[in-house]
């Protein structure tokens, strides 16, 4: 079977971001790490590339060398879908601490500039109910948001 596998550049820290990611998601799993000397000339043990799994989804990454202006964007993020705001604020503070950016509508930058957004799942079931009026109350309100509060859209929803 074909598979897709996200490829993630870091300037020196890929084994660094794996651990990191591994530790916010408790359902991680670090997979093999190649360094420079083992399969190819290099700087001798720094990593050359891993691999690691989140929630199910495979990743790989590179210790690429300088990135120039190949850094992240907010073109490709990571979609954190969850049930509860307990799980909002874990993720939200887990993914901005140490260097993280907070953004609008419940989207951040992690430490290493990877774009992320952290969203409850009522939200797209708020967002497209068939009274126009309500979804548009969850949308606006949603808009002023950094972190997503679930009660806050509860809240737009609920009002007359």
């Amino acid at each position: 079977m074909t598979t897709i596998t996200p490829f993630l550049w870091f300037e020196g820290k890929a084994e660094e971001a794996t651990a990191f990611y591994a530790s916010v998601f408790k359902d991680s799993k670090l997979g093999r790490i190649k360094r420079f000397g083992d399969y190819m000339p290099g700087p001798k043990g720094e990593v050359m590339t891993g691999r690691f799994t989140i929630c199910g989804q495979d990743f790989m990454v590179l210790n690429g060398g300088p990135n120039g202006d190949q850094r992240f964007t907010e073109a490709i993020s990571f979609f954190i879908a969850v049930d509860t705001q307990q799980e909002i604020d874990y993720y939200w503070t887990a993914l901005v601490a140490d260097g993280g950016e907070p953004g609008p509508c419940g989207w951040l930058k992690d430490k290493y500039g990877l774009s992320w957004q952290v969203t409850p799942k009522v939200l797209e079931e708020l967002m497209n109910d068939p009274d126009i009026e309500k979804a548009d109350r969850v949308t606006k309100a949603m808009l002023r948001m950094e972190k997503i509060d679930i009660a806050g859209l509860q809240a737009a929803y609920d009002r007359a």
